[in-house]
C-alpha cells in the first residue's frame, strides 16, 4: 500500500477520507449526526480506496473523524456547508467540499502504462480541487432521495457533476443498516480531465482519449451501531461501476471495472 499524496493527507487530518470515499464517509457522518442529540462527534477511522489507474495502487490510511452538526452550519469531513431550508422531511443545504480524485502521474505504472501505449514520462498530474454545490434531500418513511449538484471552482477541470441517490435505513436490533444507490452524471470537461488525455500529453504524443460526459451508478451501505452511550460505531462500503467510455481510458488499469472503497471507524459524541 502506497501513503496517500500529501495533500489529500492534509485534507484527512481535517476530518477527510480517501479520495474516493470522501461522499461515504460523509454520509456515515451526517447519518452519525442524526443518531445522537450530539452536535459534535470526534473519533478515528481507516479507509482503504481500490485504485483504477494503470498501475495504481490500493491506497489505506487512518485518519481522525470529526463531525459537526448544527441548527444551522454543518461541517462533515470534506464537506462544510449551510442548511438553507428545512421543513418537513425536506432540506435544501448549500455547501463547499474537496474532490480528491487526482493522482500524482508518479502514481501510474510504468509498464501498465506502456501496455496502452504511453510513456509515464509525458503525463501530467491530475489535481484535486474544490466544488461548490447543492443538494435536496427528501426523507420520508420510504426512506430518503438526494439530488445533488456541484461545479468546481478552483479551475482544475472546470466541470460540474449532478447525482441522485436514494438510500433506505432500518434497524436490526441495535444495528441502523442504510442500503442505497445512486447514479452520477459528469460533464465532459470533469470526464476528460480525469480520464482522458490533456492539451499538453498530446502535444508531446501522448495518444488523443476524451471519453465525454459519463454515468457512473454506485451502490452504497452503511452500518451503524451506538454503544457506550455517546459512542458510534460506522462502517460503510461503496462500489462504483465504471461506464465503457471510462473503462477504456488508457489511463484506466485493464481489469478494472469500477472501484470499491470500504470505511470503518468509531466516534464519541459531545
Amino acid at each position: 500500500m502506497l501513503p496517500f499524496r500529501p495533500l489529500v493527507f492534509l485534507g484527512l487530518l481535517a476530518s477527510a477520507a480517501a479520495p474516493a470515499s470522501a461522499q461515504v464517509v460523509s454520509e456515515s457522518n451526517r447519518e452519525a449526526g442524526h443518531a445522537s442529540e450530539s452536535r459534535w462527534r470526534v473519533g478515528l477511522a481507516v479507509a482503504s480506496r481500490e485504485g483504477v489507474y494503470a498501475g495504481e495502487d490500493d491506497r489505506t490510511l487512518v485518519f481522525p473523524n470529526v463531525s459537526y452538526e448544527g441548527e444551522r452550519f454543518f461541517w462533515r469531513g470534506v464537506q462544510a456547508g449551510v442548511h438553507l431550508f428545512s421543513r418537513e422531511g425536506f432540506v435544501l443545504d448549500g455547501y463547499v467540499a474537496g474532490r480528491f480524485d487526482g493522482i500524482d502521474a508518479d502514481d501510474f505504472g510504468i509498464p501498465e502504462l506502456a501496455e496502452r501505449g504511453i510513456d509515464r514520462r509525458l503525463l501530467e498530474d491530475r489535481d484535486d480541487a474544490a466544488d461548490v454545490g447543492m443538494s435536496a434531500r427528501w426523507r420520508g418513511a420510504a426512506g430518503e432521495l438526494e439530488l445533488d449538484a456541484r461545479a468546481d471552482v478552483t479551475g482544475t477541470s472546470e466541470g460540474y457533476q449532478a447525482s441522485l441517490a436514494y438510500r433506505h435505513p432500518f434497524q436490526a436490533g441495535s444495528w441502523q443498516l442504510t442500503p442505497g444507490v445512486g447514479v452520477r452524471w459528469l460533464s465532459s470537461d470533469l470526464a476528460d480531465y480525469y480520464y482522458g488525455t490533456l492539451d499538453e500529453e498530446i502535444a508531446r504524443g501522448v495518444v488523443r482519449y476524451r471519453p465525454g460526459s459519463a454515468t457512473v451508478p454506485n451502490a452504497s451501505l452503511t452500518v451503524l451501531r451506538p454503544f457506550a452511550e455517546k459512542w458510534l460505531f460506522i462502517a460503510s462500503a461503496e462500489y462504483r461501476r465504471l461506464p465503457s467510455a471510462l473503462r477504456d481510458s488508457p489511463l484506466i488499469d485493464r481489469d478494472a471495472d469500477g472501484g470499491t472503497t470500504v470505511m470503518v471507524g468509531f466516534s464519541r459524541g459531545f
